[in-house]
């Protein structure tokens, strides 16, 4: 009985990608400013910790954390845990997250997605997406946190780009983060396709 609930457990912690690789991770490396410093290791509170999206985070909110920042659309349990295996199995997908472990629940997120490239000798390209904080937690440098978290992970990865959209009004702070917005080539484009009924 005891190794089946540890072999449980074990499942339900299971990690999106290897955690080990958000401790090494060197801030100094950042042109942000944090005040007072903090870290991926150290994000400035005790009960803070900054990890890989787990399987079990679907019962510790990220879903409703991710619609505050738009329609998640009603996501079972099941298909939750089908998307989280074929990420994990693909490959290239790095969903981060901050959780309060007072609450056991996700406060912060960003997600770094890394393209294989045939240019630049077959390089990798990063995608920062989906960026959100819980509006509560104002205050604690925790955008700032989570961005220059996947930022330095692209950058870990071998990563010879990261690329980002975002609203007029978040460009003073990615610029901060050290984003800088390509002349003649500050366009984002999309194209949108029905949602399937």
């Amino acid at each position: 009985m005891g190794m089946e609930k540890h072999y449980r457990d074990e499942e339900l912690s299971e990690y999106l990608y290897p955690p080990e690789i958000l401790q090494k991770l060197d801030f100094t490396k950042s042109p942000a400013t944090f005040k007072p410093k903090i870290s991926a290791a150290s994000p400035g509170e005790d009960w803070m910790v900054v990890r890989p999206l787990q399987r079990s985070d679907y019962d510790k909110g990220f879903l409703q954390l991710l619609s505050q920042l738009t329609s998640t659309g009603n996501i079972s349990k099941k298909q939750f845990d089908e998307r989280f295996t074929q990420m994990k199995m693909s490959g290239g997908y790095y969903v981060t997250v901050i959780e309060d472990k007072r609450l056991a629940k996700i406060i912060g997120a960003a997600t770094l997605t890394v393209e294989q490239k045939f240019i630049h000798n077959c390089s990798l390209r990063g995608r920062l997406e989906d960026v959100v904080v819980n509006d509560t937690y104002r205050g604690k440098q925790l955008g700032k946190l989570i961005v220059v978290t996947v930022s330095l992970l692209a950058h870990e990865l071998g990563c010879y780009k990261m690329s980002l959209d975002c609203k007029d009004k978040l460009i003073k702070f990615y610029e901060s983060l050290g984003y800088k917005l390509e002349a003649g080539n500050s366009n984002a484009m999309n194209m949108r396709f029905e949602e399937p009924s």
